[in-house]
């Protein structure tokens, strides 16, 4: 697979909202497959265009979904959080980072914080970093175990199927939650509620 290639599949996998195939399983097949190919300029790639990828869906998020679905009093709520991080600079650039060096998936963090509509600079920056340090590690594993032993890329991948999937619905459950989530509640009191359609809350 080429460099440019090799980008192209990785954007778009990772702007698409829901249930793409995460990127660490493509960049084990590419060092499996491919085991003596520079694996820092693979990583390289591959976490500039994931990066791309995902400030294009928090984008979208912001415009599509924001803009054109969500109720005045939810973007209001959201609001909320809107000016908590935007006063929590470095808290923010650090919880991105460390996210993004996790293995859960990061479709649902990007759309959540692209609903709030802020820069998406700082967030870029610590999601690149992360995903760079995690894909240089999948991509050096996966090409050092190409070159020791045989390994059937099918059943290793049905393997983390079921996880795949799970974290997915999971997450896209958080993105909800974010949304109807009564910010103001917890801010003010650590209460959990959650708003109904007349802009009132329940508790939980």
């Amino acid at each position: 697979m080429n460099t440019l290639s090799l980008f192209a599949i990785i954007f778009v996998l990772n702007s698409l909202p829901a249930f793409a195939p995460p990127t660490w399983m493509v960049l084990s097949a590419v060092g499996l497959s491919s085991p003596d190919a520079n694996p820092w300029l693979t990583a390289l790639v591959a976490a500039t265009a994931a990066t791309a990828g995902r400030l294009a869906l928090a984008k979208m998020a912001c415009i599509i979904v924001r803009q054109r679905w969500l109720s005045a009093r939810t973007k209001e709520n959201i609001d909320l959080v809107k000016d908590r991080l935007a006063t929590q600079r470095a808290m923010t650039f650090g919880g991105v980072l460390a996210y993004t060096c996790s293995p859960f998936p990061s479709n649902s963090l990007f759309i959540a914080y692209g609903l709030t509509s802020l820069p998406l600079a700082p967030v870029a920056a610590a999601a690149f970093l992360g995903r760079f340090l995690t894909y240089s590690f999948w991509v050096v594993m996966a090409m050092e175990v190409a070159h020791k032993a045989m390994v059937d890329q099918g059943s290793v991948f049905a393997y983390f199927g079921g996880y795949f999937v799970l974290t997915q619905a999971f997450m896209l459950a958080l993105v909800y939650l974010f949304a109807k989530l009564d910010w103001r509640a917890w801010f003010t009191s650590k209460t959990l509620q959650l708003m109904n359609h007349a802009g009132t809350s329940h508790q939980k």
